[in-house]
């Protein structure tokens, strides 16, 4: 039995939106199964509907964790005794209970892996890891300092008239609704962005094929960059239009981080061989 209690940004939402939030693997015939049966209950009520739920609702939940946590195929891009790059699926968090970092210390029976940077829950590609202390911190201070470059393809709707852009914004993060903000002038509490793109592909269907660099690495940035400026990635159910992901038959995001390009300009210690290294995708 898994207990859950329900958050503020999913009050007034249905049950069903917070389980698979929660056990993003489940299958949902699997979930409904477990309504028909009563093996959920919230308050310690047992229900079988897919019932509107409210912040502090308690949720129990009997399913068997084999089916709450599928087993997810890791698919390793380059490993050698310092870092690991995994290719990310969707629907998947890089930190978390049942994350793609627990899976990757679960696989290689450690505790001390860990994420350099993160992905959305559905953005996939790309997720650089450090296997020991040292290797973290340095990657750590690579990032911070733009020593590692990352690349993202994304499919937007809309053919941007410009077709190869360095846009500078300000963020904001909404940690209580899990949303942000951008402003083209300062705001108090807002942070600065920037954010390119290079149109690689136009299609019939208006929509497009960006190439997509980022200098600062903040929550949602590429996702809220790209809607703000009236190109929203296909798929977004957050930033992005619901009809039009509808009717292109998109669910998750169509964003994935392709490349990591290593750039040192400072001392790296024990990972100078990664200088000039890139690591990419075939897409």
């Amino acid at each position: 039995m898994k207990s859950l209690i329900v958050t503020n940004n999913f009050n007034g939402k249905k049950l069903s939106s917070f389980v698979f939030y929660s056990f993003p693997n489940l299958a949902k015939n699997t979930f409904y199964k477990a309504l028909r049966q009563k093996d959920i209950r919230i308050n310690g009520k047992r229900i079988n509907t897919d019932c509107t739920i409210y912040v502090d609702d308690k949720l129990s939940v009997y399913i068997a964790d084999n089916l709450l946590f599928p087993s997810i195929n890791l698919e390793i891009i380059y490993e050698d005794d310092n870092i690991l790059i995994v290719n990310k699926p969707n629907n998947i968090e890089v930190v978390g209970e049942n994350s793609l970092t627990n899976l990757i210390n679960k696989k290689f029976s450690s505790n001390n892996i860990m994420p350099c940077h993160r992905l959305d829950r559905n953005t996939t590609g790309l997720v650089l890891f450090a296997k020991n202390k040292e290797a973290l911190d340095i990657l750590f201070n690579k990032f911070k300092n733009h020593e590692i470059k990352k690349f993202y393809r994304a499919l937007v709707y809309g053919i941007p008239k410009v077709k190869n852009a360095r846009l500078e914004a300000f963020l904001f993060k909404d940690t209580k609704n899990s949303i942000v903000y951008i402003s083209d002038t300062f705001k108090k509490g807002y942070q600065k962005i920037i954010t390119s793109y290079k149109v690689l592909e136009e299609f019939p269907n208006n929509t497009s094929l960006l190439d997509v660099e980022i200098e600062t690495g903040k929550t949602h940035q590429i996702r809220a960059h790209l809607a703000h400026i009236g190109y929203p990635i296909v798929g977004d159910g957050k930033y992005g239009i619901n009809s039009v992901n509808k009717k292109l038959g998109y669910k998750y995001q169509q964003l994935c981080s392709y490349k990591l390009q290593f750039c040192f300009s400072s001392n790296s210690g024990i990972l100078s061989y990664l200088n000039n290294k890139i690591i990419e995708l075939k897409y």
